[in-house]
This record gives structure tokens, C-alpha cells and sequence, in this order.
């Protein structure tokens, strides 16, 4: 569910202590590619922005005057926890009440230097230096601590708090593209770093890396002050919010914070004895664009992890981690030490080669010791085969989450709602109605994950019950017979039901809707979920045998067209913006011109192309029912492509790689930013770095496509692979799929609703797909395939899951099917052919349903059999495997039919 809200303001007036009342002008000092200007009295970041692009700040500058004095973080503060002998852990931090620091000397590489003890606080048993310096190019933010006492000091936790401009509040979209950052950490140890990313995502890319031994041990939010748990001083004064994620602290120490969440690195502390000092600290770089990240850690002379595919590894698909260090590897381990495997094996020039192989099932960490003493950590998670993900989730879905109570007062029988999986029950109420009530995101996130496992893996016993459901609870109850869709089942109505409703439950608050507000239908949202829900069904009608048997194919197809204009006439002002699975759309149109439709097909593309035309008159064209979203992006991007809008669909495709990271780490790797829809779907309610939560797989729909488009930019791949299994791990080892991963220290575990999963399933099956892949580095790749070089051939095995599309990039084809499967795919360079060996028919499979694009420009392969139809290759498959051979427009095998080219909109992913 995601909140009306529009641009939120608010308030960041602090009041200082012992700072001037009028400040001087700050000096702005040019350290290699940045200028970066101090605040007189404190000797924090004021500004930072890029020598090519002065107007530009990577620092909250503009929110200097909200946001100054008293317990308002800045970068350049420090936070401690720490004890002496026999005694208790006590807190300290520069920020919470101000004093003006007392200025040393600056000289040589020294920009400015201070101790700064005075303002972190009373009884201080260490002395704090600060110094900003220039160091081979790049700014280093260091701070030293000395012990100035007689007795040993422990030092239970070290944040040093990082604050860039990822405020959002009382902007435009275009103000907030144009000069907000997002960061994204890389909690790798020793070797971890933090980039900050423009939401515009062009260049340049800010890095904070270590600055000596300052490991990034764990990414620590800074609470709001007003909302912090008692005793908590690591806060910030800005109001965290829709419009604002918040700041973090970079742990160098965590193990006296005493988090019940199992953390991403071991939690360590250190302690300094009578008269000695450490330094820590970090170096401030930029990289040229954010392709240009890694390359500029090599040239740092950082350490550089690269998991090829990702870090998502199941146990039926080993992956490789590449590493590049300019040291050498002492020591390699794995945590659990039965959760993966890994396998030295030749690398390329440079760069040293694990194959790394799941054994065990979720979180696991390799530890890579370097010659120094040095640790870097790289992040998995092992996973089932993802062909059995699907069939446990869609057991689980249709058992365990089926409710069928004709009692029910709100009529929601037969249905599959929102789970909890600490108490193993369905979700019959809740306050936030729309969650148990089947609409909205985290209410119909179930019943859509349901439909979508269909597509693809379809299971009889499964269908009739979606049939049902379709049949007798979403047709005539969630959605109306005029095609308008209801915003929830269940309501909040005690004088019609008043024993029906916990008492326990606050019911008072706005999200706790009455019929009226149930009944609306003017929420857009709600539509592609039940589109969803016909478009499979017709699929499944369409293209097998006795799957589907309440209606035929054109009801259904019938449906999704109503539905989709239901939309564009019911809810006309939030369909102004993209929608999440909003590509089903584009499908809807294909197979309505596939289908001869084509009254219904010129309806659909007429009203959708004024939707493109005015996202065309926007800068940045992604707004929504929030201040910033990262879920219209997709269908922005799909639309955008498929009328041909190549500019636009390029800014669309910059926009989404400027808040989805690519990191040695499977939480982030992929991870379209969200922070707040746990207030929505998730049971336990707050603003959080959410980890996989829908948008990551969603967001990788259309970074899939893009490469297709351009297979020489691995980095879109990678983005979009890893936001694709990030989804993934969501799912547990019984089925139950949960709304995303609480990232903050205190839970590190997965939600206990399913919520809006749903919406992240769709991304995933949408986009399920192998990619052969040739880098000129890393040599032959397979995402979501096993490769095996052969002195003639390259042969991949799927093991995406679904095993219907398959892209081969040094041909440039894109090979998809609607029916049957995909043994394995043999490339001949030679002769540049491909051959594809199909799985034997089945019951409800006796006939393949194949198509060949070729998104990248180049002319599409031929097919060496089978009968155009519909925009299809019709196949009959056999007994045993069929072997059907691809080949170059020029290269046509006698008696094949005409070259098989089909446009299924932007995405072109079925």
C-alpha cells in the first residue's frame, strides 16, 4: 500500500550551543575532482559537489540553515560507545550538543584540523582529533582517538555518520532528480564502501571508501530523534518520512550495540591501552558515471569482488566470484561453513576464480583474508532450485493461504489471503483493511503471486482452484461488472457486523476504510492485479490442453481488455502515472492483435499512447500517489519503447540504475530502493531499508529488456539479474513468501506478512529467462544457465526456472515460448547457428509455441520447422526431445517457414 501523500514539508530548526550566532562565509577548498566546503565553528561538511558541476551537491547544503545545532548529524560527527574496567557502556556523540570545536594549525596536506573532544560530551576518557586532508587526489575525513587516561578503554561502537542530500521533503520530481543522492552500501568489511548515486543517474558517482584499517563492519540508520528509543543519542533531527530514508552511521564497531539480529559481519570492538591511539577514517573519490564505479575502485587499489551471475546461488546453479586485489590471498572461508562451496578455478589475467556452489540454504558469508591481515566479505544467499521455489510457493499459496469460509460477512470465499508466518495463520483482519480484504498491493499480493507461478509452471490441481476464485470472488465481488475494481473486500463497518472485528485492533485510524472507501473504484493500482488474473488465464486457455475449463481463452482475454480500460476510465488520475506490472498491458494488447481483436487492440494502444504522450512532456516522469516512487518506472520505460520514444526510454533506463545498485552482496545487489511500504504490507510497521522488496524484481523487467537491446552494457544485466533472484529469496524453505527483509540491526530477518510479495513475483516470472553471455573479461557467462565450452560449441542448460526464453547475446536472438520448455541451447560460432533441443510433449503440452526477436537490431533468426501461427511458430513436440535449429536470415533451410518476428511491446518478454 502506498500513502497519498504529496510533497511533505517539514520542520529541521535546530538551536546550537556556544556556536556564533552569524556564521563567516565557508572556504571552499578544491581537493582533486571535488570542492568541499567546512563550517567555521564545527569543521562538518557544509558542501560538496563535483569540480565539472559546481551547482551540484552531494551534501544537504540547501538544508544548512534547517538544519544546524543541536542533534542534527553532519559529515565530519562521531559517535561512541565505550567503558572502562568494571564499568558501564556509556554514549558520546559530536552532534547532540553542540560546541564549538577548538581549531588546530591546518598545513601541507591538511585543509582543516580540530580537536574536537570539547563536543562529544562530558567524561570523555579519550581525546578526539579531526582532520580533513588531501591524500593522492582524493578528501580523507580522519579522526584520531587518543587515551589520555591511565586505565584501558573499550570501545563498544565507533559510527562515523554519513550525511548526503537524500532528502526528498518539499521537492518537485525534477528538483529531487536534478539534486538529491541515494547511497548504497557495500557492508564488505575492510573492503566495503559506500556510493552515492544521483537520482538522475548520470555522473559523476561519489565513493567513501575506508581510509586505512576502517572497516565498513555494519550500516547503522540513525533514528529520528523524536522517535528513538529511550537513551538512544545516535539520532538525526530530520523527520524521517516518505520523503526522507534517513542517515546511517558507518560502523567501524558494532559489538557493544548488543543487536538481537544476526549481523552481516561479525560485530567487533577494540580497546585502546594507556596512551594509545588509532586513526579511522574514510576517502572521499568520485567515479566518472556509475558504470565507472568499479573501475575506479581498481584504480584505488581496493579490493574488487564481482559474482557472476549474482549472489543469489541455488543449489542446482553454481556461480563464480572473480576477485581483483593488489594483494595476495592468505585465506578463503565460508559462514555457515556448509552453506557453499567454493572451488579455485583458472581466472582470467589479473583476476583470481571460485566457482561457488550452494550446499545449504540461506544467508552465507565468504570471508576473503588478503595478505595484510585485511577481510573482505562478499554476501549470499542460497536458494532451492527455482523450479522447486516455484512449486513450494505455489503449494503454499493455494493450501496454506487458500481461505474458503462461505461464512464470511465480506464475501471473500473462495480467495487466497495475506499470511502471517509467526502465528501460521491467514490474515482475516487487520487494520490496514485493504491487506486482508485482496486488493491493493499488500492485499493482493497473494492471490497474484498464486496466478503468476502459473504462467510458467503451471499445476492442474492449482489452476482450478484460481479458476474459482476468479470465477466467484473476483468477478461480480472485487470487480464490478463494468470492469471497475474494488480497493478492498473487507471494511471496517460495526454497525453492519458488530461482532465481526477484533477488538484488540485500533480501528480509529484513516486506513481502517469504511464500505464507501472499500468500494471506491478510482485507485489504478488495484487494476493490474486483476488484469493479471485474466491474462494468465487466458494464457493457460490458450496455449494447453484441458488446463483451463470454466471459460475458453476469449473470456478471459475479453476480461484483461475490459479491465485495462476500466482503468484508464474509472481511475484517470493516478493511471496518469506508470504502474507496477503495468507491462501485462503491453501483453494484453499483443495477444488482442494476435488474436484478430483488433478493434480492442487500436482501443487499448490509442488510449495508452496518450498516457506516453503526456510522460513525454515531463522531465522525469515517474511520479505517483507518493513525493518519489521506484515502481512506475517500468511500465514509463515499456510504453516509452514501444512507441518508439528511444530518448525517453534512455532517461527511464538512467533513472532506475541510479537507485538499483550492483554490490557483492545479495540483500543490495539489485535492490531497488525502498524504505517504507513495511507501513503498508508488513506487520511490523516503519520507515526501513527494505531489502527485496517488490520493486527489485519489477525494476529488472525493464533492465532486461534494455540489454537485449545493447548486449555489449553487462552492467544492465547485472543490475537486472540480481534485482531478478533477489526476489527470490523471499521465499522460504516451505513456500511462505514474505514482503521483504528487515534490514536495520535490531531484526536483520524477513517480514512475517506476505503483503505485496506478489507484485516482486510477477517481476520474476515475467522476466524469467537464460542468458548466454560472451564478456570480453570474464569469457563465457551463463545467468540462469550452466554453460560448457566445447571446441565447436558453447552449450547452456536452463535453470531460471521457467526454461521458455532464452537470449542468446553473440547472435543477438531473443527466443521465447508461450508452450513447452527448453532442454538446452547449443551456440555454433562457425556457423553462427543456434540449436535449441525442446522437452518431450506432455498431457496439457503436446505443441510448442515459439517466437524469435531480435531486440538488438541485427534480423532475426529462421526457424528449420513448424507452421506460422497467431505470431508463433507452432511445433509438435514428440515422445522424446525435439531439436529445432535457428539460423541466420541469409542461412534459410529449405522448407522452413518465413522468419518469425513478433512485437510484444517494450518488454519483450513473452
Amino acid at each position: 500500500m502506498r500513502q497519498w501523500a504529496l510533497y511533505l514539508g517539514g520542520a529541521f530548526l535546530g538551536s546550537g550551543a556556544m556556536l556564533p550566532a552569524v556564521a563567516p562565509a565557508p572556504v571552499r577548498h578544491g581537493v582533486g575532482d571535488l570542492t568541499v566546503a567546512l563550517d567555521s565553528a564545527s569543521q562538518t561538511l557544509l558542501h560538496l559537489s563535483p569540480r565539472a558541476e559546481p551547482g551540484f551537491d552531494f551534501a544537504p547544503g540547501d538544508r544548512a540553515q534547517q538544519r544546524q545545532g543541536d542533534g542534527f548529524v553532519q559529515l565530519g560527527d562521531l559517535h561512541l560507545r565505550l567503558r572502562t574496567a568494571g564499568g558501564a557502556w556509556r554514549d558520546f556523540s559530536s552532534a547532540r550538543h553542540r560546541v564549538a570545536v577548538r581549531a588546530l594549525p591546518p598545513g601541507g596536506t591538511v585543509i582543516a584540523r580540530a580537536d574536537m573532544t570539547a563536543t562529544m560530551g562530558d567524561r570523555l576518557p579519550l581525546t578526539v582529533e579531526r582532520a580533513w586532508l588531501r591524500d593522492r587526489g582524493a578528501l580523507v575525513l580522519r579522526f584520531t582517538l587518543r587515551n589520555r587516561g591511565a586505565t584501558p578503554v573499550e570501545i563498544g561502537a565507533l559510527g562515523m555518520p554519513m550525511v548526503f542530500d537524500n532528502i526528498i521533503t518539499d521537492r518537485t520530481l525534477e528538483a529531487a532528480h536534478a539534486k538529491a543522492s541515494f547511497v548504497d552500501p557495500y557492508i564488505g568489511n575492510d573492503a566495503g564502501y559506500l556510493q552515492v548515486t544521483r537520482l538522475n543517474g548520470k555522473g559523476p558517482a561519489l565513493l567513501v571508501l575506508p581510509d586505512g584499517r576502517s572497516p565498513l563492519e555494519q550500516y547503522r540508520i540513525l533514528h529520528d530523534a523524536k522517535r528513538a528509543p529511550a537513551g538512544d543519542i545516535f539520532t538525526d533531527r530530520t523527520p524521517r518520512q516518505q520523503t526522507f530514508e534517513g542517515f546511517y552511521d558507518w560502523m567501524v564497531a558494532s559489538g557493544g550495540m548488543g543487536d538481537a539480529g544476526q549481523p552481516w559481519n561479525p560485530a567487533t570492538g577494540f580497546t585502546l591501552a594507556p596512551g594509545a591511539a588509532r586513526s579511522i577514517g574514510v576517502r572521499l573519490v568520485t567515479a566518472p558515471s556509475i558504470r565507472g564505479i568499479e573501475g575506479k575502485l581498481v584504480a584505488e587499489r581496493r579490493p574488487l569482488a564481482i559474482g557472476l551471475p549474482g549472489y543469489v546461488v541455488p543449489t542446482d546453479s553454481p556461480a563464480d566470484l572473480f576477485v581483483r586485489t593488489p594483494q595476495a590471498v592468505r585465506q578463503v572461508s565460508v559462514t555457515p561453513a556448509d552453506a557453499l562451496t567454493l572451488t579455485r578455478v583458472a581466472g582470467p589475467r589479473g583476476w583470481h576464480r571460485w566457482r561457488v556452489t550452494g550446499t545449504g540454504w540461506g544467508r552465507a558469508r565468504v570471508a576473503i583474508t588478503y595478505a595484510d591481515g585485511s577481510v573482505q566479505s562478499v554476501h549470499y544467499y542460497v536458494t532451492k532450485p527455482l523450479d522447486q521455489v516455484s512449486a513450494d510457493l505455489g503449494r503454499f499459496a493455494t493450501t496454506r493461504q487458500w481461505f474458503d469460509d462461505t461464512r464470511d460477512p465480506f464475501r471473500r470465499a473462495p480467495a487466497i489471503l495475506t499470511y502471517d508466518r509467526d502465528e501460521n495463520r491467514i490474515v482475516t483482519q487487520d487494520q490496514r483493511v485493504w491487506i486482508a480484504g485482496m486488493s491493493d498491493e499488500g492485499g493482493a499480493g497473494a492471490w497474484v503471486a498464486a496466478m503468476m507461478k502459473q504462467l510458467d509452471h503451471p499445476d492442474a490441481v492449482e489452476v482450478a482452484k484460481l479458476e474459482r476464485m476468479v470465477d466467484e470472488t473476483v468477478l461480480g465481488k472485487l470487480q464490478v461488472p463494468g470492469g471497475g475494481v474494488k480497493k478492498s473486500l473487507f471494511y471496517y463497518d460495526p454497525k453492519a457486523f458488530p461482532d465481526a472485528y477484533d477488538q484488540r485492533i485500533d480501528w480509529s485510524t484513516w486506513a481502517s476504510w469504511d464500505r464507501k472507501q472499500a468500494d471506491d473504484l478510482g485507485r489504478s493500482y488495484n487494476y493490474p492485479h486483476v488484469a493479471i488474473g485474466h491474462w494468465v488465464l487466458y494464457r493457460l486457455a490458450r496455449h494447453h490442453a484441458g488446463l483451463v475449463r470454466r471459460h475458453d481463452w476469449r473470456f478471459y482475454l475479453d476480461h484483461a481488455y475490459r479491465t485495462t480500460i476500466a482503468m484508464l476510465r474509472d481511475a484517470p488520475h493516478y493511471a496518469q502515472f506508470g504502474q507496477m506490472e503495468g507491462e501485462v498491458f503491453l501483453d494484453i494488447l499483443a495477444d488482442l492483435r494476435r488474436e484478430g481483436m483488433t478493434t480492442e487492440a487500436d482501443d487499448i494502444e490509442r488510449r495508452m499512447r496518450t498516457r506516453a504522450d503526456h510522460w513525454r512532456t515531463l522531465a522525469y516522469p515517474f511520479g505517483s500517489e507518493m513525493a518519489w516512487d521506484s515502481t512506475g518506472q517500468p511500465e514509463v520505460y515499456a510504453w516509452m519503447q514501444h512507441f518508439g520514444h528511444a530518448k525517453e526510454a534512455a532517461v527511464t533506463r538512467e533513472v532506475i540504475l541510479g537507485y538499483d545498485p550492483t554490490v557483492p552482496h545479495w540483500g543490495y545487489n539489485g535492490n531497488a530502493r525502498r524504505y517504507w511500504d513495511f507501513l503498508y504490507g508488513g506487520k511490523v510497521q516503519r520507515i526501513e531499508r527494505q531489502l527485496h522488496h517488490y520493486g527489485s524484481a519489477l525494476n529488472a523487467v525493464p533492465l532486461f529488456d534494455a540489454y537485449r537491446r545493447n548486449p555489449a552494457d553487462l552492467h544492465l544485466l547485472r543490475v537486472a539479474y540480481g534485482g531478478f533472484m533477489g526476489g527470490i529469496t523471499n521465499v522460504d524453505r516451505d513456500g511462505f513468501a514474505s514482503a521483504a527483509f528487515h534490514s536495520e540491526p535490531d531484526m536483520m530477518r524477513w517480514d512475517a506478512y506476505s503483503g505485496d510479495y506478489g507484485m516482486g513475483y510477477f517481476g520474476h516470472a515475467y522476466a524469467a529467462a537464460t542468458y548466454l553471455v560472451q564478456d570480453a573479461t570474464f569469457g563465457w557467462l551463463g545467468f540462469g544457465g550452466i554453460v560448457r565450452e566445447m571446441p565447436d560449441a558453447i552449450t547452456i542448460e536452463p535453470r531460471d526456472g521457467a526454461r521458455t526464453r532464452l537470449f542468446v547475446a553473440p547472435a543477438g536472438q531473443w527466443i521465447t515460448l508461450a508452450a513447452g520448455t527448453i532442454a538446452r541451447a547449443r551456440w555454433l560460432p562457425a556457423t553462427r547457428r543456434i540449436e535449441l533441443t525442446l522437452d518431450p510433449a506432455s498431457a496439457t503440452t503436446p505443441n510448442a509455441h515459439l517466437s524469435v526477436e531480435a531486440p538488438a537490431g541485427v534480423p532475426a533468426y529462421r526457424v528449420d520447422r513448424g507452421t506460422a501461427e497467431r505470431g508463433f511458430t507452432t511445433i509438435p513436440l514428440a515422445a522424446t526431445q525435439t531439436v529445432v535449429t535457428l539460423t541466420p536470415g541469409d542461412q534459410r533451410v529449405a522448407g522452413a517457414p518465413s522468419v518469425n518476428v513478433h512485437s510484444t511491446g517494450a518488454s519483450g518478454t513473452r
